[in-house]
């Protein structure tokens, strides 16, 4: 019998205690539907959270879910950094990103693993035919699309929903982009690690999901980080992107 592939599913968290064990939870039905296809595990990559969110976590803990433990916040894009390089070091051959807020249905899942076959990397999309969002006002929207509308213009690339967290990998695509080198802390790390994988000549399948707005915990969405985006946007865009693996 084929061994099956070797999926590792990031989720960096940081008080999300009000959505793990749900996340948890409905990660189980899908270990289990799909257990005939892909061998599943889950690492929460947790930056010591006040509300005990890692505590809870390794609680419950069963063979297949780790807790990587970070010193304090330190933002996304350092956090899904050290959980891929913990999965590629356990020689997972799939890697996914997901939010541990439920903003990802992680029934979708297995659409992002089937889009593997044949393309480096799945962006769950939003923005696309087959996509929604749930629960956005429209002037959330409106920004969201207008944000990613200037990422794909500056960028010239071809991604209807760049700063989506909602991702899978084979691992070749993180081994290759040089990840100790990307320094985006907020959600322009998605951005940076879609356009690092197109300039490699990474094969990217966009795949429609369902987008439903947290409906606990608090957004970790700042000024801050919305402007690094836009900065970093700009100055790759309309300069030059210095990026040498």
């Amino acid at each position: 019998m084929d061994k099956l592939p070797k999926v590792l599913i990031v989720t960096p968290t940081y008080n999300e205690i009000e959505s793990i064990h749900a996340l948890i939870t409905r990660l189980v039905v899908v270990k289990d539907e799909l257990a005939a296809r892909y061998d599943i595990s889950l690492l929460v990559v947790d930056d010591n959270s006040p509300d005990g969110t890692a505590r809870a976590v390794k609680e419950r803990a069963i063979n297949w879910i780790s807790v990587l433990d970070r010193p304090g916040k330190g933002g996304l894009g350092p956090a899904y950094i050290a959980g891929f390089n913990w999965g590629l070091r356990q020689d997972f051959d799939y890697l996914c990103e997901i939010d541990a807020d439920l903003s990802h249905q992680p029934e979708q899942l297995v659409h992002l693993l089937d889009a593997l076959d044949g393309h480096d990397l799945a962006i769950g999309t939003r923005w696309m035919p087959g996509g929604s969002v749930v629960n956005w006002p429209f002037s959330r929207q409106l920004i969201s699309r207008i944000g990613t509308g200037y990422a794909r213009l500056a960028l010239k690339l071809d991604l209807k929903d760049i700063t989506s967290g909602y991702r899978a990998f084979h691992r070749e695509v993180l081994e290759q982009i040089d990840l100790a080198s990307i320094n985006s802390q907020g959600y322009c790390f998605q951005i940076e690690v879609a356009l690092r994988s197109s300039k490699d000549g990474f094969s990217i399948a966009q795949v429609p999901i369902t987008f439903i707005e947290r409906a606990g915990g608090v957004s970790k969405m700042s000024k801050r980080i919305v402007i690094e985006a836009l900065w970093n946007v700009t100055k790759w865009g309309f300069g030059s992107y210095k990026y040498r693996r």
